[in-house]
């Protein structure tokens, strides 16, 4: 009888999945599924080496969360076999309920429904199949455990979803100032009163991992270019959608033509078993495949912005500090107008405006909390030598401006 699965991950080496509970996890067909959707969604038009699926993403965080539940432990923090495998079953589980191409799904597709939602509607489809095997995973991932410090190690400033994720995006994307060292942050954890804290040893490693974060998502995760073709694969998606709605039969994948021909919202969500059945067989996979037809559509809009997602000509991007002016947003609705031909009513789809928004540490979250040997305890923020309160709080905020290149 096999003692479970070892599986070989590049960033972490051997990985070990014991029989029981954590291998059938792996095993359902709903985790496969996150084989076919990457981790970081259009970030590969930017960095071709990152092709990672949010299955390895999932392996990495169960990884280290044996590390840190290995490291609390010898530290004389008690966690039974129980809790051990339900918390390592939850960070398994944390981004079951992913979409395709990251968020794109989410305001596109789907109305109102997070994919934390699906995930959590996903996990207790499995338990149920389980017969009950996750109870405890799943109150421990809702925070309703007594235990809140297990909690937290899913889901914090601090949590194995972040450390795995930041570790292995910078590894694939080839963008080293977003290599952090997950290992040593593990190894200083501790908690005191229920609360993850970091021994005083591990300060510099925080710093290093706050700063590596802000550059990541910068840099990576909303790098203007990632950005444009984001925006422009949400349009193409709303587009196809409007069609098919008005009774335009467009080629589509049964589960992304479910997505398609429904108005899909929180309620519809809930009260139609069937969405979450099909939301499980939709992946990367399915949105790629319509892509290419629909470059040969007769749809002008439809065609243009899938030749721009097969061809790889985002949109292009103006970012400002300040909201968009409407006189600017007139002048490219009316330049793209008479560029393209297309109808001043669907002239919208090959534009898009937003604003983005993101800190390093936000102050109002739970804390990262740093003991000192005397017992005492201070926030990141006041600890730190190079990282005061305003710098790590302030919230950079970018404008941008997306357009069909002309």
């Amino acid at each position: 009888m096999s003692e479970g699965k070892i599986i070989n991950d590049p960033v972490f080496g051997f990985i070990k999945v014991p029989r029981g509970t954590l291998m059938d996890i792996v095993d359902h067909p709903l985790m496969q599924r996150l084989r076919q959707i990457k981790q970081v969604g259009l970030a590969s038009i930017v960095y071709p080496g990152a092709q990672h699926t949010r299955f390895q993403h999932s392996l990495g965080a169960y990884f280290l969360m044996s590390e840190a539940v290995l490291s609390l432990t010898q530290k004389g923090i008690f966690i039974f076999d129980s809790e051990a495998e339900a918390v390592m079953a939850a960070i398994l589980l944390h981004d079951i309920g992913h979409g395709p191409y990251s968020h794109v799904l989410e305001h596109t597709l789907i109305d109102g429904v997070s994919h934390e939602d699906i995930s959590l509607m996903m996990m207790e489809k499995i338990n149920k199949e389980m017969n009950g095997r996750l109870n405890l995973a799943l109150s421990i991932f809702k925070n309703e455990y007594p235990k809140r410090f297990l909690h937290q190690l899913i889901s914090s400033q601090l949590d194995m979803d972040r450390l795995d994720y930041l570790r292995r995006d910078s590894f694939f994307t080839g963008v080293t100032e977003g290599n952090i060292g997950s290992a040593r942050i593990i190894k200083m954890l501790n908690v005191v009163d229920d609360q993850l804290v970091v021994e005083a040893k591990g300060i510099y490693s925080i710093e290093n991992y706050l700063t590596s974060r802000r550059l990541m998502y910068w840099q990576v995760y909303l790098h203007k270019t990632t950005v444009a073709t984001e925006k422009m694969l949400v349009n193409l998606l709303l587009r196809a959608k409007h069609l098919m709605q008005s009774g335009c039969d467009l080629f589509a994948p049964p589960p992304l033509k479910y997505f398609l021909t429904h108005h899909v919202d929180a309620d519809y969500f809930n009260t139609h078993p069937e969405a979450l059945e099909w939301y499980g067989q939709l992946d990367d996979t399915d949105i790629q495949s319509s892509i290419k037809e629909w470059a040969k559509s007769d749809d002008k809009v439809l065609s243009l912005l899938a030749n721009n997602v097969v061809r790889r000509r985002p949109f292009k991007v103006e970012i400002h500090d300040t909201p968009i002016p409407p006189e600017r947003i007139e002048e490219i609705e009316s330049q793209l107008t008479s560029l393209t031909g297309v109808h001043p009513d669907e002239v919208k789809y090959l534009y898009q405006v937003s604003a983005i928004s993101k800190d390093m540490y936000d102050v109002n979250d739970d804390h990262i909390t740093i003991l000192y040997k005397d017992g005492t305890m201070k926030d990141i923020v006041e600890a730190s030598e190079i990282l005061n309160v305003s710098l790590l709080s302030k919230k950079v905020r970018k404008y941008y401006l997306c357009y069909h290149r002309m």
